[in-house]
């Protein structure tokens, strides 16, 4: 029977091999998608991604699919009934943050400014190799600041930089793994 071989981190559950073995590292352009993983990502900022991955179906119920436009447009009540819901994480400033995220993102829009090609930017379009256990970058650094400079929260060089590796904008999977350097 042939073994595959995975990055360690993917190896504790089903759920978190079919992440790695599908999602994380692929090249992602979708705006939308790389604003609610964004997003999602600071949802994490303290826990685990296995705990995120677990509840991202909750999540995109609860902010009606990642759609910026309607996110944007909760309110106070709707902070309120997210703080109510047991299926995400419940933290008001995480909350706060993903509704002013999607406030900034068709601020960007309305600009003329495509989240996607901002993103993108950074890399000139290309997946960077990565820096192996490094939990941080100096570029992760500099997005970290263009998107706290832009009014985005939950952005710290780390969230960036396990952004970039979820999202593709760099290749972290381990050399051995059968998923490295395949874009």
């Amino acid at each position: 029977m042939n073994q595959i071989t995975r990055c360690t981190w993917a190896n504790s559950d089903a759920l978190m091999q079919h992440y790695h073995d599908t999602e994380w590292g692929v090249p992602l352009r979708d705006s939308r998608m790389l604003w609610e993983t964004l997003m999602l990502e600071g949802f994490q900022a303290g826990l685990s991604w296995q705990v995120i991955l677990r509840k991202r179906e909750a999540f995109r119920e609860a902010f009606a699919g990642f759609d910026p436009q309607t996110v944007a447009a909760f309110g106070p009540q709707d902070v309120e009934r997210l703080m109510g819901n047991a299926g995400i994480v419940r933290a008001r400033a995480k909350i706060e943050a993903t509704i002013r995220g999607a406030q900034i993102y068709l601020e960007m829009q309305a600009r003329g400014e495509d989240f996607a090609g901002y993103c993108w930017s950074f890399t000139n379009g290309q997946t960077l190799a990565g820096e192996g256990i490094a939990t941080h970058t100096e570029l992760s650094t500099l997005i970290s600041q263009d998107l706290k400079r832009r009014g985005f929260k939950f952005v710290g060089p780390t969230i960036v930089h396990a952004w970039m590796q979820a999202v593709g904008m760099v290749d972290d999977h381990a050399p051995g793994c059968f998923r490295h350097a395949r874009r």
